[in-house]
C-alpha cells in the first residue's frame, strides 16, 4: 500500500516476528494470513475481517486458518503486535541514533509520526480502533498498550533533553506529544480536507513540542 507523497520516514506495514519452530511454509501461511487481515482492515474496516473472510482472501479454508489462529481475537491480537512493532522498530532506531542530538532524534521521531499519519493504512486503521475501543474491552487493552509502548521511545528523548523533569511530567509530556500528533489524523490524515496542509503543520508541531520539551518545568503540571 505505498503513498507516492511520503518523505524519508516510511514505517512497514507490519513487523512479524518469526515464529517458534515450524515449516517455512507454515511461517509463509502465518504471515500471508497477517496481511489480508490488514488489507481488509484497512480497506473495509473491523467488521469485514471475519475468519471467513481472511481465509477467503488467503485463498485457504477456514480450518486451516483455525490452524494459525483458533479465534478472531488470536488474530487479531498477532496483527496488533505486528503493527505495534512496525513503529517500534523504527522508535527504537531514531532513539538510538548515533551522533544525533536529543532535539535532532525528537524532531525526526515526530516527523515519522506525522508523516505516517498521511498513510492509507494509518488514517484507516486507527481511528476504527478508537471507536472499537469504547465497546470492546480485548481491542481497548490492545489500543492502550500500543500507544503506551510508542511513549516510551518520546519519553527516553524527553528525559536527555530536559533531565530536570520528573517521570510523572515526563510522561504526561509525552503522552500531550503523542496525542497531539494523532488528534491530526482525522484532519489531515489520507484524504482528509487538510492533508495538502500536513507538511505546515509538521513544521508547526516540531517546533512547539521541541519548545516544549525544552521549557517545560515540573510547576507547570500543577
Amino acid at each position: 500500500m505505498p503513498d507516492e507523497h511520503l518523505g524519508r520516514f516510511i514505517v512497514p506495514d507490519l513487523v512479524i516476528t518469526p515464529r517458534d519452530g515450524g515449516y517455512a511454509r507454515g511461517r509463509e501461511g502465518y504471515e500471508q494470513i497477517l496481511r489480508a487481515a490488514l488489507g481488509l482492515l484497512v480497506d473495509e474496516g473491523y467488521r469485514a475481517m471475519s475468519m471467513r473472510r481472511v481465509a477467503a482472501a488467503c485463498g485457504m479454508r477456514l480450518g486451516n486458518l483455525n490452524y494459525y489462529f483458533p479465534a478472531k481475537e488470536d488474530l487479531v491480537r498477532a496483527l496488533l503486535e505486528s503493527v505495534i512493532s512496525s513503529y517500534e522498530a523504527e522508535f527504537d532506531a531514531i532513539v538510538h541514533e548515533e551522533g544525533a542530538s536529543p532535539e535532532v532524534r525528537l524532531a525526526e521521531l515526530c516527523t515519522l509520526v506525522l508523516e505516517d499519519i498521511r498513510t492509507k493504512k494509518t488514517t484507516r486503521i486507527f481511528p476504527e480502533l478508537w471507536a472499537l475501543a469504547n465497546h470492546d474491552p480485548f481491542v481497548l487493552e490492545r489500543v492502550q498498550d500500543l500507544y503506551a509502548r510508542a511513549r516510551v521511545s518520546i519519553s527516553t528523548i524527553l528525559a536527555e533533553i530536559n533531565p530536570e523533569l520528573g517521570d510523572e511530567q515526563r510522561e504526561m509530556l509525552a503522552l500531550f506529544v503523542s496525542a497531539s500528533m494523532e488528534g491530526l489524523t482525522v484532519f489531515a490524515g489520507h484524504g482528509k480536507p487538510f492533508e495538502p496542509r500536513m507538511p505546515w503543520l509538521e513544521r508547526l508541531s516540531v517546533k512547539v513540542f521541541l519548545h516544549l520539551a525544552t521549557t517545560a518545568t515540573n510547576d507547570d503540571f500543577g
